[in-house]
């Protein structure tokens, strides 16, 4: 029988005394209690179903960019509207799902978790960063049907890409910029303004409300990679709202920030711009890597190897991150000096992210490894972010990226990292802890044809952007001509990514089903390492009615050593075999 809980002995020090729950004719039901709750698990569960809506709004989006360059002798969609297509998908999938799923949806229902807390520090505060999540995101996208109620703009989406250039996203193509630009900016700097909450939320749950024992050097490596992600956000978020707001205010205002005509400088833009988006690129990925830190080390076996140095890693890479953003400005006309600087910090930033990898892989070595479909999303995530760390590497070379920057062997990099990464580690963390937010066991073979069917897709979709690159394939171009010997290996992406879509519709199917239906879990079925396996599947409103000593950043894994049957070898435990004996509730 598996550890459920630790024993309710409230005169342990530091251990939580229960909590009374509020009386039943004051606690609101149904949709209002989700509408105006401040419970961090409500929240975050709120946060991944948005979120993951936004993410099957952006994957239609990517289809009708696909469909759009497998036909480029009779393209579906005007070169303007394919701008804008182009543009809600890549600003939906980094803005609306990939950054507030990871930070504030498993963030928020982790973390306080995870250190033993009732909640986060700020709950009011926590819900409103929530409620300006969705309105922001369908500002985002609704520009395709507003027109502009000065006649000044075109009707139309933002259409100058999710970096928003000026002066492209001030006047526009010829001068027709879409009014949907204007929406565009605004529900970027709200989004911005939800990310600046949510940081500080963040970091003043974790330095203040561990639960007595939680050391920094306890903390479970998620928690470290939102705390890290906490401080870049809430360092580098508000150079980006500056920019937008200048942006904004020479649209709508007449001001001259980014024109050159009236004194302005339009270089300066992009070092606003990517002073937070480079990091930001960490900002989606760091969560990630807290997740997979978490699910190798329950389906190996074995602790993490090397914990300390996938900690300080993390930390190294949130400090570099704040001094490569001009890698991205390579082309612009940067003196020798300041490329040479930024490309020797890139290489450097390289060192810290190899760690992990290495740490990763040392964790799977030797490990009694179980195929379970977290497992499989973690390999699938370690091999396919090595590529686009890899091409990443080689676009850090000036000489190099003159040749590939306006390519799509970029647009190959950024998918291997982000979706290869981040959204490979958004199903392990889906899987992972799928079984404690509902209290289900989702089809692990219906798992396992998603992952196939997505890793065969996305390879597809996305290897044969290299090609097209070196080849001298343009990104953000609408339609090529047919000699060019473009047509076949974008067909052959368009089949991968409906294949892509197919696989998430099937990941679809078995979440809704497995809630609705499927067996129960058990409050601990992958013997977890970390607090919120000690509590019940779905939790309690308050969490936690006692807690266990903290001795280490395993503490379920100590509280089932320490309740071993005499029978019962170390070695066993530790490969998985449930104990004999153990403490319930």
């Amino acid at each position: 029988m598996a550890i459920t809980a630790a024993p309710p002995v409230a005169a342990r020090p530091g251990a939580l005394a229960p909590s009374p729950r509020r009386p039943a004719h004051t606690r609101r039901r149904g949709i209002g209690a989700w509408l105006t709750t401040t419970d961090h698990k409500k929240i975050g569960l709120m946060y991944i179903i948005s979120t993951f809506i936004f993410f099957l709004i952006g994957g239609i989006a990517a289809l009708m960019v696909r469909t759009q360059l497998a036909l480029p002798e009779s393209a579906p969609f005007q070169d303007e509207t394919y701008n804008q297509i182009f543009t809600i998908h890549a600003s939906v999938m980094l803005f609306l799902f990939i950054i507030p799923f990871g930070v504030g949806g498993l963030g928020n229902y982790l973390v306080p978790l995870m250190i033993g807390a009732r909640d986060v520090a700020f709950p009011k505060i926590n819900a409103l960063s929530f409620w300006m999540i969705v309105p922001a995101g369908l500002l985002i996208i609704s520009g395709f049907w507003f027109p502009d109620p000065t006649g000044k703009y075109v009707t139309g989406a933002a259409d100058a890409g999710w970096t928003s250039y000026p002066p492209l996203s001030v006047i526009g193509t010829n001068g027709q910029s879409p009014f949907g630009e204007s929406l565009w900016l605004i529900g970027v700097i709200i989004l911005g303004t939800s990310s600046i909450l949510g940081s500080m939320n963040f970091l003043v749950t974790i330095l203040n409300m561990r639960t007595p024992g939680m050391t920094m050097h306890r903390l479970p490596l998620f928690v470290w990679a939102i705390l890290t992600t906490s401080f870049i956000q809430l360092i580098a978020t508000p150079a980006l709202a500056a920019a937008l707001l200048m942006v904004l205010a020479d649209r709508h205002l007449g001001t001259h920030f980014f024109d050159p005509n009236g004194g302005g400088d339009v270089i300066g833009y992009q070092h606003g711009f990517w002073f937070y988006s480079h990091p930001a690129v960490y900002i989606m990925i760091l969560p990630y890597f807290g997740v997979i830190s978490e699910v190798l080390p329950v389906f190996s076996r074995k602790p993490i190897f090397g914990y300390k140095a996938v900690a300080y890693s993390t930390a190294a890479i949130g400090f570099l991150g704040f001094l490569v953003w001009a890698h991205h400005m390579f082309t612009v006309g940067l003196p020798v000096i300041s490329q040479t600087f930024f490309m020797l910090m890139t290489m450097l930033i390289a060192v810290p992210t190899g760690v992990k990898i290495f740490n990763w892989a040392g964790t799977l070595w030797g490990g009694h490894l179980q195929f379970k479909a977290p497992l499989l999303f973690s390999v699938g995530f370690l091999t396919m972010f090595v590529i686009g760390g890899l091409s990443g590497v080689y676009s850090a070379v000036v000489p190099v990226d003159y040749q590939l920057h306006n390519t799509y062997f970029i647009v190959a990099h950024i998918h291997y990292v982000l979706f290869g990464g981040s959204v490979f580690a958004v199903f392990a963390a889906s899987y992972y802890w799928f079984p404690k937010i509902s209290g289900r066991l989702y089809s692990e073979s219906v798992a396992a044809w998603h992952f196939w069917l997505l890793i065969v897709g996305f390879n597809l979709t996305f290897f044969p952007m290299h090609i097209l690159g070196v080849m001298g394939m343009q990104r953000r171009i609408a339609t090529y001509p047919v000699d060019t010997g473009f047509l076949t290996w974008n067909v052959v992406e368009t089949i991968g990514a409906f294949l892509m879509g197919i696989s998430v519709l099937i990941f679809v199917w078995n979440m809704l089903s497995s809630w609705r239906s499927g067996p129960a879990a058990g409050n601990d079925p992958w013997l977890g390492n970390t607090l919120e396996w000690l509590t019940t599947s779905p939790p309690p409103e308050y969490n936690f009615a006692s807690l266990p000593r903290i001795r280490s950043e395993r503490p379920l894994r100590d509280l089932r050593l320490a309740v071993l049957a005499p029978t019962q070898t170390r070695p066993a435990l530790e490969s998985g075999a449930p104990p004999t004996a153990a403490p319930t509730h």
